[in-house]
């Protein structure tokens, strides 16, 4: 076998192993294969200093299988740019819920992410039949949910929503970043470095910043 025949033989295999992978991502999405409409909900920005919680609800279409989808904390940025655009190109409806820092130091981080859930399955233009959500229960939601412990590694659904919510809340930041350099959010995303937690402590907080996450910074 030729150098280059080896070449083209490794990356059919590296192709073959990340669509089986893929095709593991999708057992729950198999397992529910009932429902016309699978709905993943995903959220981002519970733990930052500043910034909003955003969800997304992402439904895809049954036979979707999307190449190198994960978890977004396991892709590089650039990856999730590029998955961002093929998500949105084949999901069938996405919606996107955003709750501001004052809300969240009103009712609490917990209600709060509930509260951009319900958000974001407001925004669908079809309605699903079943929810895959990372980890929690959303109240006050009729619609069927399955809860997944760590399910934006376990589904694709939650896996594109993590990319989708991901995406839109860092994109937000970089906006928020060209108004209030001093605070570095285009680095952080609002996350406690220690370089965010020193602009505090000399600048004092911005208006987008958590009051009930700085007060022991300030």
């Amino acid at each position: 076998m030729t150098k280059k025949e080896e070449a083209v033989l490794k990356r059919q295999q590296k192709i073959q192993k990340e669509m089986e992978r893929v095709e593991a991502l999708c057992r729950f999405e198999k397992e529910n294969a009932q429902y016309e409409y699978i709905c993943g909900i995903d959220e981002v920005g519970r733990g930052p200093f500043a910034g909003p919680v955003l969800a997304a609800a992402v439904i895809l279409p049954k036979d979707a299988r999307i190449m190198y989808i994960n978890d977004s904390k396991k892709l590089s940025e650039k990856r999730r740019e590029e998955l961002y655009d093929v998500i949105m190109e084949q999901a069938v409806a996405v919606g996107t819920g955003m709750v501001s820092p004052e809300r969240i130091d009103e009712i609490n981080i917990l209600q709060a992410t509930y509260e951009a859930m319900r958000d974001a399955l407001s925004e669908l233009n079809v309605k699903p039949n079943v929810i895959l959500v990372d980890a929690v229960h959303i109240p006050e939601v009729e619609i069927p949910q399955i809860s997944i412990v760590k399910g934006d590694a376990k589904s694709q659904s939650i896996a594109a929503a993590s990319i989708i919510a991901k995406v839109t809340r860092d994109r937000m930041m970089k906006e928020y970043a060209l108004l209030m350099p001093e605070y570095h959010f285009e680095k952080n995303k609002g996350y406690g470095t220690r370089e965010h937690i020193d602009a505090l402590k000399e600048f004092g907080p911005s208006p987008i910043h958590r009051r009930s996450f700085i007060h022991n910074y300030l």
